[in-house]
């Protein structure tokens, strides 16, 4: 019986000392890392788009094509 528990907890300290899904947990996290900083930068040029550009470029198309002469 004592060689059995021996045999557990020697399977046990080799499943805590392991480092075999090390790999896993570091790509998760620059997954995430790269969905965020995507995700703030859509944000950001969405938020170019609607409040500079498009106006701008309405507003020059607009005087464009309202020659009046």
């Amino acid at each position: 019986m004592r060689k059995v528990l021996n045999t557990i907890k020697g399977r046990a300290v080799a499943i805590f000392r392991g480092t075999k899904g090390e790999g896993y947990v570091d790509t998760a996290v620059k997954i995430i890392i790269g969905v965020v900083i995507g995700g703030l930068l859509l944000a950001g040029l969405y938020a170019l788009f609607n409040t500079t550009i498009i106006p701008t470029m309405t507003s020059k198309i607009t005087q464009m094509f309202s020659y009046g002469g």
